[in-house]
């Protein structure tokens, strides 16, 4: 069966960490950064390739991406990367090469199956097996920030990372739909239950802007996420517009942010990149000063 034998080819890697190891792969990365959705189709993978993008390449970040969507992975066709990652050496504990793109570090199921066509019908266990091959069995080496494209929902992966990841904290991606507001009103209660810090939250497909008059629609309803932001005491880090454009060149494995830096929606994404910057310094200064107060 496919999903058998896409979970074997990522089996092949099996380390020998022990559990006081399982971090060996995230021991140089400062900050791990989930973005997450408690629905699916609101764009939140073309959300995060394109926030991960911008801070390597306007912010000149080390950034690394991690695809965390076993079942439904996206990231390599997105980052227009391809092949089986290699096993490289790491002392006892071998360690997984990251593939890379747009100066950015990836890791994806997609890596390890041979056709992509084919869905990866995985239990739970198995599942979280493959979560760990990637998360900790990657050599991510020394990363800034590292970008973790969550699967929708708040199941198993939400809470894997949760307990066994040292996050620095989450962004959710929504649309204004009302529909998709009520289950981000799930995550995030969720996460609060998970103890996630939340970064911000993004507005995907706020509005669409006619190419021939210039007139601003909002599809799907205005000003839902920060009505919702707001309700729970989020930021809202930005507004990234409808357009075809993100869409075709992220299906292309050319995002937006890498292909037309000039464009009003790479401005959008890195003023996202750069409000998530600030944030995460905010935090690391906090922590440093606690240190020192004790």
């Amino acid at each position: 069966m496919h999903q058998l034998k896409c979970w074997a080819n990522i089996g092949n890697y099996e380390t020998s960490m022990s559990k006081s190891l399982k971090r060996l792969g995230l021991s140089l990365v400062q900050n791990v950064v989930a973005v997450s959705s408690a629905k699916g189709g609101v764009g939140k993978s073309t959300t995060a390739v394109n926030i991960a993008i911008a801070l390597a390449t306007s912010l000149s970040l080390r950034v690394g991406l991690l695809d965390a969507d076993i079942q439904g992975p996206s990231i390599g066709k997105m980052m227009n990367l391809k092949g089986k990652p290699e096993l490289q050496s790491h002392g006892p504990h071998p360690l997984l090469r990251p593939l890379e793109n747009f100066r950015v570090k990836a890791m994806s199921m997609s890596f390890f199956m041979e056709d992509e066509s084919k869905p990866a019908v995985l239990r739970g266990p198995m599942m979280s097996s493959t979560f760990d091959k990637l998360m900790f069995g990657t050599d991510w080496g020394k990363l800034d920030v590292l970008i973790v494209d969550m699967p929708p929902g708040t199941g198993d992966a939400q809470i894997n990372l949760g307990q066994r990841v040292p996050l620095s904290g989450a962004i959710i991606v929504s649309t204004p739909q009302d529909i998709a507001l009520m289950d981000v009103r799930r995550g995030v209660e969720a996460y609060r239950l998970l103890k996630f810090p939340i970064l911000g939250m993004v507005e995907n497909m706020s509005y669409h802007v006619c190419k021939n008059c210039g007139h601003k629609e909002h599809t799907f309803g205005e000003g839902g996420v920060k009505r919702t932001a707001a309700q729970y005491g989020i930021d809202v880090l930005g507004e990234i517009p409808l357009d075809i454009a993100i869409c075709s060149k992220s299906d292309a494995g050319s995002p937006v942010v890498a292909s037309d830096a000039e464009s009003s929606h790479t401005a959008a994404y890195i003023n996202i990149a750069k409000k998530l910057n600030q944030k995460l310094g905010l935090q690391i200064l906090e922590k440093e000063t606690k240190i020192t107060i004790e």
